[in-house]
């Protein structure tokens, strides 16, 4: 490792990370458009070794976190998961396996829970085999049936997420039907959120407010006829709210991202700023990156504020929103983040969410012919995209919706 990072100048008392997130590749069996792994992944094939992971895990449950979790890209491409799950184990973490579901054979399912494996959180993109599988650009439906069913029978709580927007929104009352009739748990129906392959989709993804409101009233609905037989959560999307919300809980507050190749991340999506220089846990320990590394401390606190968050009443709830949403809209990541209406850029997140108002039906290509082709995440499209998350040139891997 290098020297150690300079402290900072004096700051609010840190506390210690709680949540390690460990993102062990960015290789992955499927293509969502809605992925948030950086746009030039295929750019990005190193990654860390077994040891090294298990260093970076046990420096970090020294420092204090208690949550780990494995996820990608697919964890499951990567032979040593097992390995790295029982580590994780004896640690002492709660560990949480992020997945698609693909590679999860019940020779592996027996072998992770009798190394002591938490928690598992199984996709899907859509209640239909037809959406489920033009969504992630494979043919994984009837795949991910069967896991889910595997991991029904090894006893762990049953839960499943399944990401909204345009094309399954309307679906929320199937979507929720097929968690019932799993056997699920916990139902996290999370609405998109516009970073990497989510962003270059944009306009194919975004909702109109309508179907957000249904949405929400059939969830309600469902809520009052069926209790707590299966926890519902619906997250707002951000574009139609009126306040940000408070992301990842404030940066380098709880969450601590180590990308596949040793890069620690204060939330998913940081790669996408430009101008910080984020440390890697080969150069420096998990301790000074957390404590000392410009990176961690650029937005923490309130003293990089600007008006309006500077003199906001509610900069201690919501933190200023998100710095890479606020870069995404504005330019600039010590904004405020423009879905709040107290930002003088608000009415620029109204026009996109306008522009999705304006979209007939579900068929983007219809409603919008100036539309680009939906973007795939493929190793070519990463390739051909450049680091502004833009296509490069015009050759990208599309496929036409289902009709």
């Amino acid at each position: 490792m290098s020297a150690p990072l300079p402290h900072p100048a004096p700051r609010p008392p840190i506390a210690a990370p709680l949540w390690l997130l460990a993102e062990l590749t960015y290789r992955c069996p499927l293509h969502c458009a809605f992925c948030y792994n950086p746009i030039n992944y295929a750019n990005e094939r190193a990654e860390l070794s077994t040891a090294q992971w298990i260093d970076v895990m046990r420096q970090a449950r020294k420092l204090g976190a208690a949550q780990l979790g494995f996820s990608g890209g697919e964890p499951l491409v990567r032979d040593d998961l097992e390995e790295l799950v029982g580590e994780g184990r004896r640690l002492g973490f709660y560990t949480n396996l992020i997945t698609s579901g693909i590679g999860l054979t019940e020779t592996r399912l027996a072998r992770l829970k009798e190394l002591g494996l938490d928690h598992i959180q199984l996709s899907f993109q859509d209640s239909t085999k037809e959406m489920n599988d033009f969504l992630s650009s494979t043919k994984t439906f009837d795949l991910k049936s069967r896991v889910a069913r595997l991991i029904k029978q090894y006893d762990y709580p049953m839960v499943l997420n399944v990401v909204l927007h345009r094309y399954n929104l309307d679906h929320v009352g199937r979507i929720i039907d097929m968690a019932l009739e799993m056997g699920v748990d916990y139902l996290e129906l999370a609405n998109t959120q516009y970073y990497g392959w989510g962003l270059a989709n944009r306009a194919h993804l975004m909702p109109t407010r309508e179907q957000v409101v249904r949405a929400e009233e059939v969830v309600n609905q469902y809520r009052a006829r069926i209790g707590n037989k299966v926890r519902i959560l619906f997250v707002v999307p951000d574009y139609f709210e009126e306040r940000p919300k408070a992301c990842m809980n404030g940066w380098g507050s709880v969450f601590l991202g180590i990308a596949p190749d040793g890069t620690a991340l204060p939330c998913h999506a940081a790669r996408s700023l430009p101008g910080i220089a984020f440390p890697n846990v080969l150069d420096y320990s998990v301790h000074d990156i957390w404590y000392a590394s410009g990176a961690f401390n650029r937005y923490r606190g309130d003293a990089w504020m600007k008006s309006p968050c500077r003199d906001c009443p509610e900069k201690s709830k919501d933190f200023g929103g998100c710095r890479c949403q606020a870069y995404a809209l504005t330019g600039d990541a010590a904004n405020a983040d423009p879905v709040c209406a107290k930002s003088p850029r608000h009415a620029e997140v109204q026009a996109i969410v306008m522009q999705a108002q304006h979209a007939q039906n579900s068929h983007p290509a219809v409603a919008q012919p100036q539309a680009k082709p939906i973007l795939f995440r493929t190793d070519a499209n990463s390739r051909r995209m450049g680091n502004d998350g833009k296509p490069g040139d015009g050759r990208s891997e599309a496929a036409d919706e289902p009709r």
